[in-house]
C-alpha cells in the first residue's frame, strides 16, 4: 500500500534534504509548489489529519487531500471525494467542513 504524505510533510522533507545537498530541478519545483500551496504548519496538519482519520467514513488518502486544501464549500469536498469514487452524505460533508474550519 502506498503512503499518502501531506503537503506540509513534503515541504519538511525537501527542506531537510536541501540542507544536505543541492536539490534537483524537480525537487526545487516541488519545494516551490509546497511553499506556495501550503496552508497549515506541519503540527496543525498532523492534528487535523488525526481528527479527519477518526471519522469512520474517511480514508487516509482523502483525509490528506482535505488537510492540504482545507475546503470551504460542500462542492469542494464532493469534488475531492469523487476523485476517489467516495460518496459522502450531507452530514459527512458537514463534519469534514467543520473540522477544516477549525484550522482556517
Amino acid at each position: 500500500m502506498t503512503e499518502t504524505i501531506p503537503l506540509a510533510r513534503v515541504k519538511d522533507l525537501l527542506t531537510e534534504e536541501a540542507s544536505k545537498r543541492t536539490l534537483s530541478r524537480e525537487a526545487q519545483l516541488a519545494m516551490a509548489h509546497a511553499e506556495a500551496s501550503l496552508k497549515l504548519s506541519t503540527k496543525d496538519t498532523d492534528t487535523l489529519l488525526e481528527e479527519l482519520k477518526a471519522l469512520p467514513f474517511l480514508d487516509p488518502v482523502l483525509a490528506s487531500k482535505i488537510a492540504d486544501i482545507l475546503p470551504q464549500w460542500p462542492e469542494e469536498v464532493r469534488l475531492l471525494a469523487s476523485k476517489d469514487r467516495t460518496l459522502l452524505d450531507e452530514e459527512q460533508v458537514k463534519s469534514i467542513l467543520d473540522l477544516a474550519a477549525k484550522f482556517r
